[in-house]
């Protein structure tokens, strides 16, 4: 069995990692060069930086930011925000990144997934999905959740992994910074579906909110910022807990 791994992380606006809920009421959590290299010295497995302000003329910022942050840690990581070109994706890995996180560019131009994944591997492409509940299904939303589809977020997982992508980011919109628990049942849906690993994210308050999301929700990883960022919960200490639950980790 492969081993579940815990992922912090950081949403980055001008240059500060910052949480809020459901999406909005930003607050600051410090700075992300130094969050990052704590999360490291506490054995998370992975790292996503996501730039949830990004645009195309503030890329060399993020490159900047990503270099400095690689430059601290020795662990996988992922970078998202405002990727547009699969030339974006390379300036990217360029930097430092190991796996570059590709969510509203991906939808309006499903073809970066293909050409991303042809020219640097399907194993560097991640999709993000921002998934809400809206008339009793899970539809996809963009622009870091303020544009909402018609897209159904199971049937667009399908097709994003038939594009290219080697791995799926899933929030829920719903769950995002709620500290109620992950969404199980769309994580289960789409874990169990598609043949790519999926990151389950937002709704992370407890220890057992991540023993509930592994043995349940059948999730390859699990993603949580705040619960981390303000010290409610310690890398080594869940994954301690996941163990003696019977959550194979890396420890």
């Amino acid at each position: 069995m492969l081993a579940k791994r815990i992922i912090p992380c950081l949403d980055v606006k001008d240059g500060r990692t910052v949480k809020g809920t459901n999406f909005v009421g930003l607050r600051d959590a410090g700075d992300p060069v130094e969050l990052a290299a704590r999360y490291c010295a506490e054995d998370a497995d992975e790292l996503v930086l996501l730039d949830i302000s990004a645009t195309n003329e503030r890329r060399k910022t993020l490159a900047e930011l990503v270099k400095r942050v690689a430059a601290e840690i020795n662990i996988p990581f992922t970078v998202g925000g405002g990727i547009s070109t699969a030339d974006d994706v390379g300036a990217l890995l360029d930097s430092g990144a190991d796996k570059v996180s590709i969510n509203t560019s991906a939808v309006k131009h499903p073809e970066i997934l293909s050409e991303a994944a042809k020219n640097f591997g399907s194993q560097c492409i991640v999709l993000a999905i921002d998934a809400k509940l809206a008339d009793k299904a899970w539809k996809v939303f963009l622009n870091g959740g303020r544009v909402a589809t018609d897209i159904d977020a199971l049937d667009w997982a399908k097709r994003g992994v038939e594009l290219g992508a080697g791995e799926i980011l899933l929030t829920s919109m719903n769950a995002d910074g709620t500290k109620a628990g992950f969404e199980i049942g769309l994580t289960r849906t789409i874990s169990t579906v598609v043949p790519v690993p999926v990151i389950a994210s937002g709704g992370a308050g407890s220890l057992a909110d991540f023993s509930e999301v592994f043995l349940d929700g059948c999730a390859d990883a699990a993603l949580a910022a705040s619960v981390f960022h303000y010290g409610q919960i310690a890398i080594p200490e869940l994954k301690r807990f996941l163990k003696s639950n019977g959550v194979e980790v890396r420890i």
